[in-house]
């Protein structure tokens, strides 16, 4: 089992930044097995939707939406995986959860671990 906690979130102004982290925790099998992590986000009347995920070699996917102001990274030896956010406009705005899964497709298909989800409201 591994259980995720995030921190980070809060409020800030359009064209401001934000860095959200994700620490994972249990035992060190489980957490070796989640070879993808990263962002999902949720705004009030939506679905869930990917932000962005990395795997553990390095390479990263990106919604449309947030590519050149977004930047995900992993910290194998620390597990944890944090969201720097650039730019970011009032359509940020939203609950992110970070999670954790042994694949990508793993993720989209629901079969992961999820964190509490922290609150991003961008506004002025």
């Amino acid at each position: 089992q591994v259980q995720l906690v995030e921190s980070g979130g809060g409020l800030v102004q359009p064209g401001g930044s934000l860095r959200l982290s994700c620490a994972a925790s249990g035992s060190t099998l489980a957490i070796y097995a989640m070879g993808a992590m990263g962002w999902y986000r949720q705004a009030p009347g939506k679905q869930r939707d990917l932000v962005a995920i990395i795997i553990k070699g390095g390479s990263t996917n990106y919604a449309d939406s947030v590519k050149g102001r977004f930047t995900i990274s992993r910290d194998n030896a620390k597990n944890t995986v944090d969201l720097q956010m650039n730019s970011v406009k009032p359509e940020d705005t939203a609950v992110y959860y970070c999670t954790a899964g042994a694949t990508q497709s793993n993720i989209a298909a629901n079969r992961a671990y999820w964190g509490q989800g922290t609150q991003v409201t961008v506004s002025s």
